[in-house]
């Protein structure tokens, strides 16, 4: 050691000698930040980083070779051969590449040895060699024992440096590497030139084409910082392209809504801000922290990460915040994110996380509002069903007892009219709210739609005493008024209550049975609640059928309309008919209206039966030779509908009937349903040029206030009171005061069933305008007509009683 240092002193230009390990330490950091990203990589993007590290690290140690060698003063001439100088070059920079990819295989001290060994044969290689071409004008001896310590100064230096850098990711890693490399190659060359002994002689030849001091200077600084530069430039764009990548990436990934986690080996490796969010801790300190078992979990057992990578699968689970707090249900998505080029790469698995709080959020609300009712909050007639079949199975395993209520609103759709829709909306809630609060747990309440409600009754007391006990109570519940924007909202229901077992065995059976008692009890006169009893079935189910058959025939025209004469009392002349509709059924005949019309209103089927008469009477009338009037009566739901005026005046376009001869008939109590709509409808149908007059005069309370408020075409006496002419007074002195009004106010009046010759001589003698009856004619078919429609005048019937007929 001692001979090296002093051949290092006294024959060496310390200057020089100090720049050659300075270029030897900047080429093996170069090199060493090449072979941390040749470890990353593979295939072709592998051999590329291999062969640029090989090339720096051989150019470097090269370079410091013959800077070391001009730093040697001898004392005599030298020079230098260029086939030894770059003979050393390439044998070096191959078994530096040997050394590398040996060590780059894996990371066992196996590989980091056999790695160490070639780097050591380069090193050793490149000097010899370089020595090779080495010429000094004097005879050259070596020292065998100080060769054989180099060698083993190169081997421990190029192995302690495969060792400390590692895959030298770090930059201590590099230095250390490169640090531990600069001495095994120095310790090798300077050993070597310790081991030479120069005697003169000047026999020896030293040629003038050989490579002077300065030339070799030159083209060693030249090619050794071409070579370094291009290196480190390799690694400055390849770390500042990686990183503008990984940046845009992670902007990318920030601006995404779902949380984006990269985990490796089970552990977390990076993530973005929304997965951060749902962790509840920066990305510092989730990074290594292990994710699948420990954060995130699912409902189908731990997946493997190979699992978890496969394909594009979609899984639920469980999300552990780090901070603590409830877990938050997430959806999770997995891709394997291996490119194939890196090492880094390898099982790096990429989860999309997705927040599910707001999604089972809004399911819950969309289960919710599909099994209760938006706006009472209620189940549903959808969860009834259920409910109710749950309901049977418990009291059928406890022994209880149970009861079905069904609840009808009496007279919503007039309040609901009157007031206005939102009117009618807080009555439902606040009859939802009574209900509620007039049962306990297990019973329950549920709205079936509009204003049908019902309440399943579950007790283990003795029924029906329990269910006539709660149906009386929730009568008096409902009938308490409630209270709208200061308004006053009438309240009452009718009840049917059906009961199990007696009544049925199945849910179906029960609410179909309680509903049959709720319409007995609306028959009776509402505000009461009715038991379902058995000869209730037969009596509904036939009304039922029939109105559904009656609905079958206005769809398909089967109803016929028939005439009625309406004539002038002074002369007889027929002036006009009344439009009166028939329903010949295919088994029972005959229906007169007495039996359709009330089962048309409550089926709801008034409007289109009303509309097909009317449109019916219309073209018909257009038939006539004589352009006579045609009325037509109007039910109350008709009268009060907004669009009334404008199907009449739809149907007079499409018939081509002048206004003039059409006439409505109504009956005052049609008007108070809802008073000031009915007179608003009245008002536009008069502006048409349509009459319209009043049906069954004096049988209401407000008669005359109603002539006051609207100027009526006609009025109509009710045959209640004509057929008691001459037979009991007050009726006679009645009708007396009606013409008398009717022509106090020049309203013309027609009295209607007039049948006997007795009946129209009174009429005549109080100046009756019109008259209508069996005397003057039955109801026929539009057919029958021209005798009527033909002929001036028509004689009364002789005086006789004409039998009463439908």
């Amino acid at each position: 050691m001692l001979k090296i240092l002093s051949a290092l002193v006294s024959q060496h230009d310390l200057t020089l000698v100090v720049v050659s390990g300075m270029v030897c330490l900047g080429a093996a950091f170069t090199a060493f930040k090449l072979y941390s990203r040749m470890r990353g990589a593979r295939g072709l993007v592998y051999g590329a980083w291999l062969l640029l590290a090989s090339l720096v690290a051989g150019s470097g140690v090269w370079a410091s070779q013959f800077l070391s060698l001009l730093a040697f003063q001898p004392g005599e001439k030298i020079g230098y051969s260029p086939t030894g100088v770059f003979t050393s070059l390439i044998t070096g920079v191959l078994f530096i590449s040997g050394g590398f990819a040996s060590s780059s295989l894996g990371q066992s001290r196996s590989n980091q040895v056999a790695g160490g060994m070639l780097l050591a044969c380069g090193l050793t290689a490149l000097h010899y060699i370089g020595m090779s071409a080495f010429v000094v004008q004097g005879q050259i001896a070596w020292e065998t024992a100080t060769i054989a310590l180099s060698v083993l100064l190169a081997v421990g230096g190029s192995t302690a440096a495969l060792m400390l850098a590692g895959r030298a990711r770090s930059l201590r890693s590099q230095l250390l590497g490169a640090a531990s490399l600069t001495a095994g190659f120095v310790g090798l060359h300077y050993a070597g030139m310790a081991a030479i002994t120069i005697t003169p002689d000047a026999s020896v030849f030293v040629p003038e084409q050989m490579l002077s001091g300065g030339v070799m200077t030159l083209a060693v600084a030249s090619i050794t910082t071409l070579i370094i530069l291009g290196g480190l430039g390799a690694v400055l764009i390849e770390a500042s392209t990686t990183r503008s990548a990984l940046d845009r990436i992670r902007t990318l990934a920030n601006a995404a809504y779902e949380g984006i986690v990269v985990i490796q080996n089970g552990r977390i490796n990076d993530a973005n801000q929304a997965f951060c969010d749902l962790a509840g801790a920066p990305l510092e300190d989730l990074t290594g922290k292990p994710l699948l078992g420990a954060m995130l979990s699912f409902d189908a057992g731990l997946p493997t990460l190979g699992a978890l990578a496969q394909g594009d699968a979609r899984r639920e689970g469980l999300l552990q915040p780090v901070s603590g707090g409830r877990q938050i249900p997430v959806e999770v998505f997995s891709r394997l994110m291996d490119d194939g080029a890196r090492i880094e790469t390898t099982g790096l698995t990429v989860l999309a996380v997705r927040d599910l709080r707001e999604r089972r959020t809004a399911e819950e609300k969309i289960r919710y509002l599909a099994e209760h009712d938006g706006l009472t909050g209620l189940p549903n007639r959808n969860s009834l069903q259920g409910r109710l079949i749950a309901a049977l199975d418990r009291v059928e395993a406890s022994g209880e007892s149970l009861a079905v209520i069904c609840i009808d609103l009496d007279h919503f759709k007039e309040a609901n009219d009157l007031h206005g829709h939102h009117a009618g909306d807080a009555l439902l809630v606040e009859t939802a709210r009574r209900l509620q609060a007039s049962i306990t747990a297990p019973s329950f309440a549920a709205r079936l739609g509009g204003d049908e409600f019902v309440v399943i009754q579950i007790t283990d007391a003795d029924q029906p005493t329990a269910a006539a006990e709660l149906a009386g109570g929730l009568l008096e519940t409902l009938r308490a008024p409630t209270f709208y924007e200061g308004q006053e909202l009438a309240m009452a229901a009718s009840l049917g209550v059906s009961l199990y077992p007696d009544d049925g065995r199945t849910g179906e059976a029960l609410l179909v049975n309680a509903d049959m008692a709720l319409y007995r009890a609306k028959e009776g006169g509402r505000g009461a609640y009715c038991f379902f009893k058995r000869e209730m079935d037969e009596t509904i189910r036939q009304r039922r059928t029939l109105s559904r058959e009656l609905r079958q025939a206005i769809l398909d025209e089967e109803l016929v309309v028939h005439y009625q004469p309406l004539a002038r009392a002074s002369d007889g002349e027929v002036c006009g008919f009344e439009a009166l509709c028939r329903w010949p059924h295919a088994t029972r005949g005959m229906i007169p209206p007495v039996d359709f019309i009330p089962l048309a209103e409550d089926s709801g089927l008034i409007a289109p039966l009303g509309e097909f008469v009317l449109r019916r009477a219309c073209a018909d009338a257009m038939t006539w030779e004589k352009p006579l009037r045609i009325a037509v009566n109007l039910s109350p739901l008709q009268l009060n509908n907004p669009t009334l005026p404008s199907l009449v005046h739809e149907i007079l376009i499409e018939t081509g009937l002048s206004p003039s001869r059409l006439e409505l008939e109504i009956t005052e109590s049609a008007l108070f349903k809802d008073y000031q709509r009915a007179l608003d409808n009245l008002r536009r149908l008069k502006a048409l040029g349509v009459r319209v007059a009043m049906d069954d005069f004096g049988t209401g309370f407000s008669s005359l206030s109603t002539l006051q408020s609207f100027p009526f075409d006609k009025i109509k006496i009710d045959k209640s009171f004509v057929e008691n002419i001459n037979v009991h007074d007050r009726a006679t002195v009645i009708v007396r005061a009606v013409l008398g009004l009717g022509r106090s106010l020049n309203i013309p009046v027609v009295a209607e069933g007039v049948e006997t010759a007795e009946q129209m001589d009174f009429l005549r003698g109080e100046a009756c305008d019109e008259i209508q009856g069996y005397a003057i004619g039955r109801p026929a078919p539009a057919d029958t007509l021209s005798a009527w429609t033909n002929r001036a005048a028509v004689e009364p019937v002789k005086a006789k009683k004409v039998r009463k007929a439908a």
